[in-house]
């Protein structure tokens, strides 16, 4: 069999030669082979050589990619053929390719606002932190040992946030504005008393529009009143919970909100700032006159407008709501050693996903983009962050003293960096011929008036041209002289922020490199071994996709810019789209959802919607499997419907007479069930066909979790092949967006041809989603579209056998672990045929009596390795998911290190040394602890810290020893720690 002429079974032989060749020229490859490029990405991006993969097929008693295929897939749900993709492409082609879509985007200088505005990305941060894998290619830090750096960096932006707002407590970063304000809405509604009744939350009407859209679409599924309006004519009659305010309003004034805030907290309500972070440099923080959270967004921060997307939302709260605050918190603790170290603090109580009870599904952040922001405090420091304020401040000024003089109306109140402008000598439609002439873009209110935001990329030249638009001929500099640059109270800042060292040291390139550097080196990536995480497909992130995220026409586009001059975007998008569509069989996608849970909540959305439409809105049953991840109960609670848990056998698989008994028991109310495939224990379930009809015969519609799609791809079609209605992809899972340490992640939804009129639009951009749309979900109309160069890239590189040949890959990597680990840890589920799937669960529970995962984990890191996945799904256990990009070598490495640990083990269990004495229980070891002058444990320095070969010749050293996760929730400190703690 073939596909497109390559040979299903030999397909080394097309992308490497097996052998070199020979001086009688008789290499395999031919003539015709060498016209084809040599820059093709798909030998780059899979790890095993032809030989290798012989050898590995060998190993598990088969002769070809097909027959473990075969063994390890259902024929019932196998795709029919092929993908109807182009083949791969070049990786030259490709990058050619992104270019002339990238020029096709007309990058006029936007000052539109409403909450995105131009920056400077610091090139010693872009080049050493958004263009290096060392950063972008961490996995998120649930092992501390070996995250210090990306933790510091964290503790940094959660320092710069708390000063900024003037609260005491603030996460790691959030998707956007809108989903913060969204997220804070339900932290009011938490908060309230048990007895309370409250269930209304305001909204002012001054608040950015696609925040206050993303606010209704999350309130709608709660049954939460949200009323729009006034905040200086809301009186309070309806029983409120919270309300929510922008500092500056959307049109750029400063208000006094200290006597509405009074107000709101007479009667009970919590008060929530959307506010600038820019000009909470100048401006009296949220803190002081009133506000118990603080939301927004930290893009003007340094990180690219990305045409919306991906940026570090923020969240700040009292420490009296820590408990129910959403997202990731970092945390102080210390090591065995008494020394200090962070972590994700309070994670036992599962901080960001409650399952049924949940009232967030946040399961990732924006940890590369928090990283850039905090990074951009540390380089600019107060003192610079303050130049930076004050000039836009001063430019806006001017502006405002030019038009002003000019006749027109503008804001009776301070300003900061946006001006609303009506009444003058041009009208709107003059003015906005005027700024498409200069390549300029401002915002068109419906009342005529016009938006000017600046920012801190704006120049004089910038200034004198739009003093031009408005038809204002007046010297800059002497507008400048006459500005005030200060506020008169109470909006003046007067409180200090960011004096801790660390924002007043590295403001040299020279010391700023080496503060990264040395973040970096406590960090363990793939730049340094595979990631072995099942669920989490910590896969190579090639650096040619990573390439065109940075040009131009692509990183610095505005999400509201006209749509004519955003067709470069669009045309990616359609084909990107398109792919997604054919690879999982689905009619439409959307591309909005900016987080894998949050493309959960919006497929589940979709669902409800339908039902909704078809008089069957009662419908709001969600069966969930009792393996799933926590976020899919969560998501289901968030969209409105109760949970029904069904059960799973003794094989991991869905308990298919638990699953017909209970959706024939729900059939009236039935909306959904939200299954994983192949399933979170690692195999592809017979069942799922019957499953999926079950639940349709009884009126619900299949939710299909993406998380496992890498073990899909090029085999099976979700829609077309087994059932699924509706289904989430995580693109910095299967199609190499970065992780990034936790964050960006992407989560567009496929659906069916029935699902396609509900899918999420823009209260801004006009064409986006469906008929009947179910809201936005994200601020930006097309979420993080930054960061889809990257699967674009991805997708156009591998080509239709490429990515069937990376699933096969997978497939095969994860069966050769699981065989080279049987003997010592005991596979705990396997398929019909005795396969796993892309990933495998090995057993530790029998080795309890002598040791603990946890312990697995930390001695892992001495052999240069981050653990597997642990305890999920499965308490006890380990979950492995080698990917297709691994080599033979580092898989034996991997392997290796495991089978000495189950060595150590074992020395334990004969009694030849006492767990609390071994290796194992004092893993990891740092080089303090080897250096020591007193060594008195009964193994050895070398056996602690050079346990294996590789080990000997090049080292990860853990930064600090097992971090006392129980210390620091009990001495819980979520900011820059003292000085002397470093010394």
């Amino acid at each position: 069999m073939s596909i497109h002429g390559y040979p299903k079974t030999n397909w080394q032989d097309f992308i490497e030669a097996s052998h070199e060749p020979s001086p009688s020229d008789d290499s395999p490859l031919s003539n015709r082979d060498l016209l084809k490029p040599a820059d093709r990405f798909v030998k780059r991006h899979i790890g095993p050589r032809s030989h290798d993969v012989t050898y590995m097929l060998a190993a598990l008693g088969l002769s070809s990619l097909d027959e473990l295929i075969n063994e390890a897939v259902p024929q019932t749900i196998r795709i029919d053929g092929h993908l109807n993709l182009e083949p791969p492409r070049s990786e030259t082609a490709v990058l050619n390719e992104l270019r002339e879509l990238a020029a096709q985007n007309k990058l006029f200088r936007p000052f539109i606002g409403m909450g995105y505005s131009g920056t400077v990305t610091p090139p010693v941060i872009q080049r050493n932190v958004l263009e290096n894998p060392g950063w972008y290619t961490q996995y998120t830090p649930y092992q501390p040992e070996i995250s210090q750096g990306r933790l510091e960096a964290l503790i940094n932006f959660q320092t710069m946030i708390t000063d900024l707002t003037g609260l005491e407590i603030a996460n790691a970063s959030l998707l956007d504005e809108g989903t913060a304000a969204a997220e804070a809405m339900t932290l009011c509604k938490r908060a309230m008393p048990r007895k309370s009744k409250a269930n209304t939350f305001f909204v002012s009407e001054l608040c950015h529009p696609q925040t206050i859209a993303v606010v209704q679409t999350r309130a709608e599924p709660l049954d939460i009143n949200v009323i729009v309006g006034s905040h200086e004519e809301y009186d309070f009659s309806e029983d409120t919970f919270g309300v929510l305010l922008q500092y500056p309003t959307t049109e750029g004034d400063i208000l006094d909100y200290g006597p509405f805030a009074e107000k709101a907290h007479e009667h009970g309500a919590i008060v929530v700032v959307a506010a600038d972070i820019l000009s909470l440099v100048l401006l009296r923080p949220p803190g002081e006159f009133g506000a118990d959270v603080a939301v927004g967004n930290t893009q003007r921060f340094g990180v690219p407008l990305g045409f919306g997307g991906p940026h570090a939302a923020y969240m700040a709260t009292m420490e009296k709501y820590q408990r129910i605050m959403p997202g990731r918190l970092i945390g102080a603790s210390i090591d065995t050693n008494g020394n200090p170290g962070y972590r994700l603090a309070l994670q036992t109580r599962e901080q960001h996903i409650r399952r049924e009870k949940a009232t967030s599904n946040i399961c990732t952040s924006q940890v590369l983009l928090a990283i850039m922001a905090s990074m951009y405090a540390v380089y600019h420091g107060p003192d610079g962050l303050r130049r930076i304020a004050r000039r836009v401040r001063l430019f806006t000024g001017v502006l405002a003293a030019g038009v002003r003089q000019a006749g027109y109306t503008l804001n009776e109140s301070p300003v900061f960096d946006t001006l609303k402008i009506s009444d003058g000598p041009r009208d709107q439609a003059a003015i906005k011929y005027a700024a498409q002439a200069k390549e300029i873009n401002l915002r068109y209110y419906a009342d005529g008036a016009i938006g000017v935001s600046l920012d801190e990329a704006t120049s004089r030249d910038d200034l004198a041209v739009l003093l031009t638009i408005f038809g204002v001929e007046m010297d800059v500099e002497s507008l400048a002289d006459r500005v005030k640059l200060g506020y008169d109270a109470p909006h003046q800042r007067t409180s200090e922020f960011l004096a801790h060292p660390v924002f007043n040291t590295y403001h040299s390139e020279t010391k700023m490199m080496r503060y990264i550097t040395w973040l970096q080196n406590r960090d363990l990536s793939l730049t340094h071994s595979m990631i072995p995480l099942g669920s989490c497909t910590m896969k190579l992130n090639g650096a040619v996709e990573m390439l065109s995220i940075t040009l131009p026409e692509f990183s610095q586009m505005h999400p509201f810019s006209p749509s004519d001059q955003t067709q470069g975007y669009r045309e990616m998008f359609r084909r990107l789209e398109s792919w997604l569509a054919e690879i999982m069989g689905f009619a439409a996608i959307s591309l909005q959802p900016n987080s894998g849970a949050s493309g959960e909540y919006t497929g589940m959305l979709t669902i409800r919607a339908y039902h909704k439409s078809r008089g069957e809105g009662h419908r709001n049953i969600c069966l969930i499997p009792s393996s799933a991840h926590g976020t899919n109960p969560a998501s289901a609670t968030m969209a409105g419907m109760k949970v029904v848990v069904v059960q799973c056998d003794e094989n991991g698989n869905i308990d298919v007479t638990d699953l017909k008994a209970k959706a024939e028991k729900h059939e009236e109310n039935l909306a959904a069930l939200m299954v994983t495939y192949p399933s979170t224990h690692g195999v592809y379930e017979e069942a799922i066909e019957e499953i999926c009809d079950v639940i349709h015969a009884h009126g619900g519609q299949v939710y299909l979790d993406g998380a496992n799609m890498n073990a899909l791809v090029g085999l099976s079609r979700p829609a077309a092949d087994f059932g699924a209605d509706v289904c989430h992809l995580n693109l910095h899972k299967t199609f190499a967006i970065p992780h990034g340490g936790g964050g960006p992640g992407v989560g567009p939804i496929g659906v069916a041809a029935h699902l396609v009129p509900f899918l999420p639009g823009s209260p801004i951009v006009a064409g986006v989603g469906g008929e009947q749309s179910l809201g936005a979900v994200s601020s930006a109309p097309w979420g993080s579209a930054g960061v889809m160069p990257i699967s674009y890239a991805y997708i156009a590189m591998m080509g239709d056998w490429g990515l069937t040949v990376a699933t096969q890959i997978a497939i095969l990597n994860a069966n050769y672990i699981a065989q080279r680990l049987e003997p010592y840890f005991p596979v705990l589920y396997r398929g019909k045929n005795g396969r796993v799937a892309h990933e495998c669960i090995i057993e530790l529970r029998h080795l309890k009596k002598f040791v603990t995962v946890d312990d697995v984990a930390k001695r892992l890191m001495d052999f240069g390795f981050h653990a597997p996945t642990m305890s999920f799904p499965v308490p006890g256990t380990l979950m492995i998911e080698p990917t297709e990009s691994e080599s033979l070598e580092e898989l034996d490495r991997f392997c290796e290190a495991m089978i000495a640990i189950r060595g150590e083990i074992q020395d334990i269990q004969d009694g030849k040394i006492a767990h609390e004495d071994s290796p194992l229980a004092h893993a990891p070891h740092t080089a303090q602890v080897i250096a020591r002058e007193d060594w008195e444990r009964p193994y050895s320095r070398e056996q602690a810290a050079f346990p294996s070969a590789f080990t000997r010749k090049s080292k990860f050293w853990p930064y600090v020893g097992r971090i006392d996760n129980v210390y620091g929730d009990r001495h819980l400190v979520c900011t820059c720690l003292p000085i002397e703690e470093y010394e």
